[in-house]
């Protein structure tokens, strides 16, 4: 119901402060035990649900993301994005942990490390406007819009590496091999899998066994074969799936047309879904537990340890300040730092679990409520002042040799106003 009725008025929407996950995460909770009580937390078999919907969210939208991307072409107007993820992630995730370790003196550094590490990644999806606006410059859309298709799954490795060192720390020798095995083996299988698939799915269709609809609904398998399969082998099954996409992107490309929209639609409609049900389970318990400490922390997360970094990786980019606080500010926070929480849960017995779920429900929850509501204003006002400062934004302005919409955002109904003929 809550799907039908957003998609009635998702148009319109888009032009107001009040964006999807903000909608979704209040009916969450109003649906909640905090409200009208219609999704109880005690049950187990709900449990269960939740944490199968919030990994096939992330899998098929690592994946699509993965198959998404074109390595020969992307990297002729690679600078910016490059610095966001090559030099802007990894310091956030060093600044972070400085602040985690210094507001929860009861955890180790490498707890402090995994609260870094899963409080990283950004999320597109919060903040739609700030990449679908015509009005912004391409080049930075397309730079917010790659780091965020992107950081989830570069962030991962860190978030297994660090769970590993804390349980190491904790006594459970050689937990860092375990995970860095775990890594091995995802990328093998991914690798393999996606490659695979690929060739088969390709000779298929060209042979005229098999159509276009069910070169989609294949896609979906892909990614969740290649999920099951580390997984059964103890290799991360997100890793997999990422590595599966890159793999299946690459040897699919221009030999199977758009045979992975199945699965971005699907992972899109999930999205939703995944932030109702983060709003009706996880909020609730967060405001229970909800600490000054914990509050604080996701402050800093979304702000400094975001937008300190961002300005260290674009030194030397001749960006106006403006613009270094605009791509600063959008870095919203969202499924994945829930799902690599939900990870740490699963994966790991460490001490500070409670500690890492609060902070990263609280981050994201803040992310939600101030990057939606600033989203579509924030890059209107940036739009204003590119169109009035085109002689100062020359590095902003400069036109791109190809564009690369991200995948939740390509088949938009605004697609003729995204890229510009």
């Amino acid at each position: 119901a809550c799907l039908l009725v957003y998609a009635l008025v998702e148009k319109r929407l888009s032009t107001t402060p009040i964006t999807g996950p903000i909608l979704f995460v209040l009916l969450g909770f109003i649906a909640s035990t905090d409200g009208l009580g219609l999704i109880e937390v005690e049950d187990e078999r709900l449990t269960v649900v939740v944490d199968v919907l919030f990994q096939v969210t992330l899998v098929l939208l690592l994946f699509s993301d993965a198959a998404a991307l074109h390595f020969t072409s992307w990297r002729r107007d690679a600078a910016l994005p490059s610095r966001l993820l090559g030099i802007g992630l990894p310091l956030t995730i060093a600044l972070t942990t400085v602040f985690a370790a210094l507001l929860f003196t009861d955890l180790s550094i490498w707890e402090a490390a995994i609260i870094g590490a899963i409080t990283a990644p950004t999320d597109a999806a919060l903040g739609q406007a700030v990449v679908s606006n015509p009005r912004v410059p391409e080049r930075i859309r397309q730079a917010l819009d790659v780091e965020s298709g992107l950081n989830d799954g570069i962030a991962l490795p860190f978030v297994l590496i660090f769970i590993g060192l804390a349980e190491e720390q904790a006594g459970d020798t050689g937990a860092v091999m375990t995970f860095l095995r775990e890594i091995g083996v995802a990328f093998g299988v991914g690798a393999a899998v996606g490659a695979v698939a690929a060739i088969l799915l390709v000779k298929a269709r060209h042979a005229g066994w098999m159509d276009s609809a069910w070169s989609n609904i294949a896609t979906v398998s892909v990614a969740l074969i290649a999920f099951i399969a580390a997984d059964e082998l103890h290799g991360s099954g997100f890793i997999a799936a990422f590595v599966a996409g890159l793999a299946y992107g690459h040897f699919a490309r221009g030999r199977l047309e758009r045979s992975e929209v199945l699965g971005e639609n699907l992972g899109a409609a999930l999205v939703p879904i995944s932030f109702l049900v983060f709003g009706a389970l996880l909020v609730p318990r967060a405001l229970d537990l909800i600490s000054w400490q914990a509050v604080v922390m996701a402050i800093l997360a979304l702000t400094v340890a975001r937008m300190v970094p961002v300005a260290v990786s674009l030194i030397g980019a001749k960006m106006a300040p403006p613009t270094v606080l605009y791509l600063g500010w959008f870095g919203p926070r969202g499924l994945a730092t829930i799902v690599f929480a939900a990870l740490v849960v699963v994966d790991s017995d460490l001490a500070g679990i409670d500690t890492i779920t609060l902070v990263a429900t609280i981050t994201v929850a803040l992310s939600v409520l101030a990057h939606g509501l600033t989203a579509y204003p924030g890059a209107q006002r940036y739009a204003d002042w590119t169109e009035h400062n085109q002689d100062e934004a020359v590095a902003e302005t400069k036109p791109l040799r190809r564009p690369h919409p991200h995948p939740r955002l390509r088949h938009s109904r605004r697609l003729d106003r995204y890229i510009d003929p």
